[in-house]
Order: C-alpha cells, then sequence, then structure tokens
C-alpha cells in the first residue's frame, strides 16, 4: 500500500509564510507526479503546484511568484514553500502522488494512481 502524510499547515498573518511537506511511505520504486491540491470551503478542489520525477514544474497562475514546489525522489517526498501568502490562500491543502510504481506485500510489482494525503489546513488571517 502506498500512503501520503502530509505535514506544516497552520494559521499564518498575511504576508507570513509555511512550508508544507509530504511524505509517501512504502516499498515504492518511483512516483511520476507529486503535487499540491487546496480547496477552500464552498469551492472546488483545484490544483496548486505539481512537479514531475524530472523536475519539471506547473503553478496556478494565481501562486506563480510566490509559490515554490520540490521534491526529494529519493525519499519520496514533495515539499511546497508558500511566501507572501494572502488570506485568499485559505484552505485545505492536500498532496498527490500519480504514478507510483511500487511492490506490495506479495512482492508483486504494481502501479497506482492518484494517491492523496489527507489534507493539512493552512488559514492566513490577522
Amino acid at each position: 500500500q502506498v500512503q501520503l502524510v502530509e505535514s506544516g499547515g497552520g494559521l499564518v498573518q498575511p504576508g507570513g509564510s509555511l512550508r508544507l511537506s509530504c511524505a509517501a511511505s512504502g516499498n515504492i520504486f518511483s512516483i511520476y507526479v507529486m503535487g499540491w491540491y487546496r480547496q477552500a470551503p464552498g469551492k472546488q478542489r483545484e490544483l496548486v503546484a505539481a512537479i514531475t520525477s524530472s523536475s519539471v514544474t506547473n503553478y496556478q497562475d494565481s501562486v506563480k511568484g510566490r509559490f515554490t514546489v520540490s521534491r526529494d525522489n529519493a525519499n519520496h517526498t514533495v515539499y511546497l514553500q508558500m511566501n507572501s501568502l494572502k488570506p485568499e490562500d485559505t484552505a485545505v491543502y492536500y498532496c498527490n502522488a500519480d504514478g507510483v510504481n511500487y511492490s506490495d506485500y506479495d512482492g508483486v510489482s504494481k502501479r497506482a494512481l492518484d494517491v492523496w494525503g489527507q489534507g493539512t489546513l493552512v488559514t492566513v488571517s490577522s
């Protein structure tokens, strides 16, 4: 089984910074894309930023220049550095992994698509 565990959310004032982390656990060989989505109250879940195993990145326009996504392939971890936070960044942030190659308890190689973490709340407020 593959699991994603996020950390780093919390309350921050406008203009402040936070760093989110997401670690994938399991007998993982590789992960193609890791990324961050967010969902604000009453809104749909949306992509914030994503990064491939070869470090190609993609950002939502509203976070360009403020957020930076990075990853540690060896440890199957993805980070989201969030600077100049605004109240409209308030949301539950979810980690996502797509194209996860791993070995299950039976030793058989498998591929998981669209794995989600449990979410971490980011609140930007004075």
